[in-house]
């Protein structure tokens, strides 16, 4: 049995930054697309590069002041010694290496990175510089480290919060440590709160979420409340918030990002980011313009609209290296008026191809920590990995070359589902030995840095549509079994339903098939070696859900690294819109991540 997924539109490009960041996708439908629609050296022994941190800040700095210096430690994970190259983006945070002494986070030798916050000079306001650690022979370099400094600190002097009568609004601040914050409304009633998402130091802060939430009998109108901050160290941040709530049945428009950044080689190609503009009122939301400005003027910066969707554009085209700024401006009929989102272009020098740090990953899910496996589909994030345009695969078997960009693979080329500027999509050879392994693109001849990627003999992952699994109803049309939605073919399933699920990672077939090649669409078909089983309903200590065995458990016919399970709904499924669904495969380690299915 093989179905297919459509849908109109996708593009294959991620923000790995963002992803890094959150752990989470801003718009599944497209990443699901790109998991199954884009699929159209010998060791050396090296030095390893390690820090103990990749972040800085939020750093509360007084207006008028500087820093106190901050340090990260890095040390040698592998052979050889490190012999380090620093640089900061930003003007005022000054890095530099220092000599080898011992870890102060570790058991060993570290060589401390100082970066020194030379912030006099800077306005009220929130900074972000990356500084980059480097060593030219060593693997898993360059990383960075993300530098925040809150000028005059991170708590506001007011709030204003829009939210309809039923919903729910939240607003975040960052300390330096544990404040005391206490919360007070001019009404009395408990409309207004807030929690600590926890922290720790300098690095990382602690986060405060402020939720508004109006209560029943509340009436359409305007609410006043206040939050006193006091016991911080940081002077500044002790104070009052003047806290604002709208409750209104007008619509109240929300962009799906807070700021815009491109980092695009001088004289390449320019770059796309989309802006979903969402309506978190009750009335019809209108996007009735956009428009965009630059600080120092220039046409660098466009954007496509109006609409639900805005696509916003930055062009290098003949500026020199350096930082543009410029912002997008969202005009519309909704309550809180016009969306500004501040946009950031770096121009920077043409160089080598450079893959990030621990941004080679498990297609499914795009998550760091996510088990990799022999012939798994692979997304691998970076900059100026082509220069020539985005490159999606024509041939199968897949090409070991798109354009002008190779990836190797302990030294071989692999197969290559489609290649961009900052995004390549490959497979992991069947052939990589269990352990690490080590990844490099090569672009117009170019080798780039190396990273390395722990390889495993199986890791099976369900690709992801939101938190729904990317998986169709045979049964009733191949429809996605999730709650209806007007933007994809989808109903809830029932009971007796056969289901395709569409897998990553399960390992080895009978018979084996090359990798880069197309599993056949007739007998004998390539099935997983190992037991598996899918499970319906969370797993717990205590349960493992509703256990079936599938019907077909291996490579999908025709298509290149992708797995299907072909599986009978049981009678006694747990019912619901968000019924957990996993799998097993093999050994009790090899376990799926969990989506979920809607079933009636």
């Amino acid at each position: 049995m093989r179905t297919d997924i459509t849908y109109s539109t996708f593009r294959p490009d991620v923000t790995w930054r963002d992803k890094r960041r959150t752990g989470g996708d801003r718009n599944p439908s497209l990443r699901a697309a790109v998991l199954l629609l884009s699929l159209f050296g010998s060791l050396a022994a090296a030095p390893k590069l390690r820090l103990s941190t990749s972040t800085i800040g939020p750093y509360s700095i007084a207006v008028g002041a500087n820093g106190s210096a901050q340090t990260v430690e890095t040390w040698n994970a592998g052979d050889g010694a490190l012999s380090l190259q620093v640089s900061s983006s930003a003007p005022w945070a000054v890095a530099t290496a220092g000599a080898a002494r011992p870890c102060a986070s570790r058991v060993g030798t570290c060589l401390p990175i100082q970066v020194a916050f030379q912030t006099a000079s800077l306005a009220s306001g929130t900074y972000t510089g990356t500084v980059t650690v480097g060593d030219p022979n060593a693997i898993d370099a360059p990383q960075t480290i993300t530098v925040t400094a809150q000028i005059g600190g991170g708590v506001p002097d007011r709030l204003e919060m829009y939210v309809a009568p039923s919903g729910s609004a939240a607003a975040k601040m960052t300390t330096d440590q544990f404040v005391s914050m206490s919360v007070t409304t001019l009404d009395g009633q408990p409309w207004l709160a807030v929690a600590s998402e926890g922290g720790g130091s300098f690095r990382f802060g602690v986060t405060y979420t402020v939720n508004v939430a109006p209560l029943s009998g509340m009436f359409v109108g305007d609410y006043r409340g206040a939050i006193a901050v006091g016991n911080s160290d940081f002077a500044p941040d002790n104070k009052t918030v003047d806290v604002r709530l709208h409750v209104t049945t007008q619509p109240i428009a929300q962009a799906s990002s807070s700021g815009l950044a491109f980092r695009i080689a001088q004289s390449t190609q320019r770059q796309t980011q989309n802006v979903f503009i969402t309506n978190r009122g009750l009335s019809a939301l209108e996007v009735s313009g956009v428009r965009t400005a630059t600080a120092l003027g220039g046409n660098w910066l466009s954007a496509g609209g109006p609409g639900a969707v805005v696509s916003v554009t930055a062009d290098p085209a003949g500026l020199a290296p350096g930082v543009y700024e410029g912002s997008l401006e969202v005009t519309t009929n909704a309550v809180n008026g016009a969306l500004t989102v501040p946009v950031r272009m770096e121009v920077v020098s043409q160089s080598p191809p450079l893959a990030y740090y621990r941004g080679t990953v498990n297609a499914a899910t795009f998550l760091p920590d996510d088990p990799v496996a022999q012939g798994d589909i692979m997304a691998l994030f970076g900059e100026q990995l082509a220069y020539d345009g985005p490159q999606p695969a024509t041939v199968i078997p897949l090409a070991t070359k798109l354009g002008n960009t190779r990836v190797l693979v302990n030294g071989q080329a692999a197969p290559l589902y489609y290649s961009s500027y900052g995004q390549i999509n490959f497979q992991m050879p069947f052939e990589t030995p269990v352990g690490e392994a080590l990844v490099r693109v090569e672009r117009d001849g170019q080798a780039g840095n190396t990273i390395s990627v722990q390889v495993s003999s199986r890791g099976p992952r369900i690709p992801v549509f939101g938190e729904y699994g990317v998986i169709q109803n045979y049964t009733q049309g191949n429809k996605l079994p999730m709650p209806p939605r007007p933007d994809v073919p989808s109903a809830r399933a029932r009971p007796g339903d056969i289901l395709v699920i569409y897998a990553f990672g399960l390992g080895a077939t009978s018979p084996a098939i090359p990798t880069g090649a197309a599993a056949p669409a007739a007998e004998p078909l390539p099935r997983v070696t190992v037991p598996v089983t899918v499970h319906f309903g969370l797993r717990t200590i205590f349960s493992e859900g509703v256990p079936a065995i599938p019907d077909y458990a291996g490579l999908t016919p025709t298509l290149v690294g992708v797995y299907q399970l072909n599986v009978r709904i049981p009678d006694d499924a747990p019912r619901g819109d968000r019924v957990p669904l996993w799998l097993r495969a093999g050994e009790n380690s090899d376990i799926s991540n969990t989506v979920l299915i809607a079933i009636e």
